[in-house]
């Protein structure tokens, strides 16, 4: 029974020798010694400390008397409950986390044990000057976690806000917000890119957590200067911003943070306006892209043009009009003619030579400016579709006008 019951018995804490009640008088009454002499040390050993607005050194100097203070309280019970929290900082504003980083909050604190610390022989007597000390040490531990625990509760909740916003950001964009209230939006977020501006979207993985968008946004600005990244449901999207040289590379390692399926991105904007436009795209793009199931992932969303023009997007028609079949109608020179012959034969250079009665190299000539002028090449299947479509986009077009 004796030994049962001395195996289960919890371990006894050794209680610490209470201090003599002379060392406590003496504390309490040198609290504002100790206070001015904190304040002092503070103001000439830390240079950010005296750079500080005045309300900011305010609150740290009411942290540090309070710190001193309560200081003094648990001396006397140190098995006194959660206080430091309270005690500590809970006259401190939550804006100072802002202003004063978790470095100098601990070097503050440091700065203040050093001040009691050299305080000690006036405060203890010798034989109790070595306990005294060690106190200082294991309440400045205990009010160094303490600063932890604010500052990390604050990153919390800031953390929290910040992707609220960003959220908000993301959708002012897709919305068309004015470029007013983009502007304003964006400067909230601290963007600061104005052109090179790329929007991807793709689904999202099941695990979009706050770990993963933290990883997916240093990912990202690896290869631009800015990242926004929204979750919307089912989709992922990612807002770049001044991209640099390597766009290809960077949107296809950042196709990897995807779920599987389709990733389009939009054309590059130079303005914060395009931006919709480039969403705009990117999001047609995808709607459309299970049509073209070669598509290289990612996808550029003007390569899925036609998709997109059997998908029933305005904007695709527009821009093959626009861009493609505008410009080869304007140069000329019998190119017209000439791709609309090659397409309808079959993509044959021998046969379109003989149905125009030219050289099958005046052909290759034409459909080389073909290539020159649109950016899209005749000779290869997927291109050709385009200017396919191009060419059929256009005509209705002309023809609607005719009407």
């Amino acid at each position: 029974m004796t030994d049962s019951r001395s195996t289960s018995a919890k371990p006894r804490v050794p209680r610490q020798p209470q201090p003599s009640q002379e060392t406590l008088e003496r504390l309490k009454s040198h609290l504002g010694v100790l206070s001015t002499a904190a304040l002092k040390h503070l103001d000439q050993s830390l240079p950010w400390y005296r750079g500080l607005e005045p309300e900011e050194r305010a609150a740290l100097g009411l942290v540090a008397q309070k710190g001193i203070a309560s200081f003094v309280s648990w001396y006397e019970q140190p098995a006194s409950p959660q206080w430091v929290l309270n005690d500590v900082f809970g006259a401190a504003p939550t804006e100072l986390t802002r202003s004063i980083s978790l470095q100098k909050a601990l070097q503050l604190i440091r700065t203040i044990v050093e001040v009691v610390e050299n305080q000690v022989p006036d405060l203890a007597s010798e034989a109790e000057q070595v306990r005294l000390r060690e106190a200082v040490l294991r309440y400045s531990r205990e009010v160094a976690f303490a600063a932890a625990d604010v500052y990390a509760r604050a990153a919390e909740t800031r953390g929290a806000w910040d992707s609220r916003l960003e959220a908000l950001v993301v959708d002012a964009v897709l919305r068309g917000e004015s470029t007013d209230t983009l502007r304003s939006r964006f400067a909230a977020v601290g963007w600061k890119s104005r052109a090179g501006i790329h929007v991807m979207v793709g689904g999202a993985p099941e695990q979009s957590t706050a770990p993963f968008v933290g990883e997916l946004r240093r990912a990202s600005l690896r290869y631009a200067h800015d990242c926004l990244v929204g979750i919307q449901g089912e989709r992922l999207i990612v807002m770049l911003g001044g991209i640099r040289d390597n766009a290809a590379a960077g949107f296809e390692r950042l196709a990897e943070y995807f779920a599987d399926g389709p990733v389009v991105y939009g054309p590059r904007a130079e303005s914060l306006r395009a931006a919709t436009l480039s969403a705009q795209a990117a999001f047609a793009g995808l709607a459309a892209a299970p049509a073209w199931t070669q598509a290289p992932r990612p996808t550029a969303a003007d390569d899925l043009w036609p998709e997109r023009v059997i998908h029933g997007d305005d904007s695709a028609k527009r821009a093959l009009q626009a861009n493609v079949y505008g410009p080869i109608v304007k140069a000329g020179n019998g190119l017209i003619e000439t791709l609309t012959t090659y397409l309808g034969l079959g993509h044959s250079l021998e046969g379109t030579a003989r149905e125009l009665f030219v050289h099958a190299n005046t052909v290759r000539y034409r459909l080389k400016r073909v290539a020159e002028i649109t950016g899209w090449d005749p000779l290869l299947p997927r291109e050709a579709y385009v200017l396919h479509t191009a060419l059929a986009v256009g005509r209705l077009a002309e023809g609607g006008t005719a009407e």
